[in-house]
């Protein structure tokens, strides 16, 4: 060990690993080895007990039958005590392995309710921004943690937000009936020596059960607030659950609960066109990074891709690939939609043949607003049961990010939210326990593990 090139810290991490390790096979031992002596003084005594036994054979099998069967229960509670023991100790492992890959970095905390949906900036700053039921949208400061911008211009539900391509501009979806876009500016702060995290996961505080006002303690309250938006769409009639720049950041399309889709000018803010067919509640929208590709989700079980690219021809195509609401479908910088639904599984297609799905990832728990990496494609699930898990395209589970009383959400996770350019914390997450989190996946260990 003297030679070994591992940092002294990782080194004494593996040690201390390898001894819990031990430790669990020793104790495994020692149980294997007292029901082995169990099994062998059963054997002895029933043998004993055969030999003054009278009344012939028939006693004698039924005698056997008995032993036999006290062996085998004996025998079964062997193999059952192994494979648990033997399955705790491998997934111990895997947790800890996956730890080391997904690891959490930082809380955002400051939300009055639930966050339905998280994004970040496409330009500089790059910051992170919240929406919430409390009616607000946050800004913060993905390093430090800290809210930077507050957006209290909804008078309900805030449900989306997206960034503008190139400017520094924020498209918001509200119960309120309306979308809004709003400029923002925010100075980020100086960069704080790294906190220990280790230090901090101590504290088993679950903020989803404090008072209201509790979470706004260290600092919300200090945010600049923005209240008037530059621009208000407003030609819905039910709530507004998501909205999404086109291309170009020159449109953008909003979806209802009034079960219909609009695409608006931003400069003009006016309707350009409304997309009518789902059945029932719109529950997202979402564009195509490149071209005028617009898939919308709905509560009918159904998605709809909808091509503006021919100015003169607005073609529409439905895919019926799951059972229960989609509750999302995404586009990849590739030519694939990943849709994820309440039937708890999410099913990746390919644009230029969508009769049926390339892939489907089955779950046991419905699944919400799904993000895919740009870079290496890893399709992010969060889910009702509080769980975060990441796919390939292939369908293959790469990992579950760690949860725990310590750590990790406390309620359901509504969306998630990859982040490549930044390397600290390249996946984001939100849920109903009122708090946003900032993850660091160690992607070429994950694919590596693979």
């Amino acid at each position: 060990m003297e030679d070994s090139k591992l940092p002294m810290a990782l080194r004494s991490n593996l040690l201390d690993l390898f001894g819990q390790i031990e430790r669990e096979f020793e104790n495994l031992y020692i149980e294997n080895l007292e029901l082995r002596r169990e099994i062998e003084s059963l054997n002895e005594r029933l043998s004993g007990e055969g030999q003054t036994v009278d009344g012939g054979d028939l006693s004698k099998g039924a005698l056997k039958t008995k032993a036999s069967h006290s062996t085998s229960q004996l025998s079964q509670k062997l193999k059952t005590t192994y494979k648990a023991s033997t399955s705790k100790i491998v997934s111990s492992f895997k947790a800890t392995t996956s730890r080391a890959v997904c690891q959490l970095v930082k809380e955002y905390v400051g939300h009055r309710d639930g966050i339905w949906d998280l994004a970040v900036t496409r330009v500089q700053p790059l910051v992170l921004g919240t929406a919430s039921a409390d009616h607000c949208s946050m800004l913060w400061s993905i390093e430090t943690g800290k809210c930077l911008l507050k957006y209290a211009g909804h008078a309900g539900s805030v449900n989306s937000i997206k960034f503008h391509p190139t400017e520094q501009m924020a498209l918001t979806a509200s119960g309120d009936q309306t979308a809004h876009i709003w400029r923002y500016m925010v100075q980020l702060p100086l960069p704080q020596p790294p906190a220990d995290i280790s230090a901090s996961l101590d504290d088993d505080v679950d903020f989803s059960d404090k008072d209201e006002a509790d979470g706004e303690a260290e600092g919300p309250n200090e945010c600049p607030t923005i209240r008037i938006a530059t621009t208000t769409l407003k030609s819905h009639q039910g709530v507004v659950i998501a909205a999404d720049w086109l291309v170009g950041g020159k449109q953008v399309v909003t979806a209802s609960w009034d079960r219909a889709a609009n695409l608006y000018d931003v400069e003009t803010s006016e309707l350009v066109h409304t997309l009518t067919g789902h059945d029932q509640e719109l529950t997202h929208c979402c564009t195509h990074p490149t071209q005028r590709l617009v898939v919308t989700s709905s509560r009918d079980t159904t998605f709809r891709l909808w091509d503006f690219r021919d100015p003169s021809i607005h073609s529409v195509n439905v895919f019926q690939g799951h059972t229960d609401t989609v509750t999302s479908a995404v586009f990849t910088v590739g030519d694939n939609v990943v849709s994820g639904s309440d039937d708890r599984t999410v099913k990746v297609w390919d644009l230029k043949n969508m009769r049926s799905p390339i892939a489907t990832i089955r779950t046991d728990s419905a699944v919400n607003r799904i993000s895919v990496s740009a870079n290496q494609r890893i399709i992010a699930l969060p889910h009702d049961n509080r769980q975060v898990r990441l796919f390939d395209m292939n369908g293959v589970r790469l990992a579950r990010l760690p949860r725990s009383n310590r750590q990790g959400h406390r309620r359901m996770v509504c969306c998630s939210a990859w982040n490549e350019e930044n390397q600290a914390c390249n996946l984001f997450t939100c849920g109903f326990d009122r708090q946003a989190i900032g993850w660091n996946i160690n992607i070429p260990a994950l694919l590596q593990e693979k």
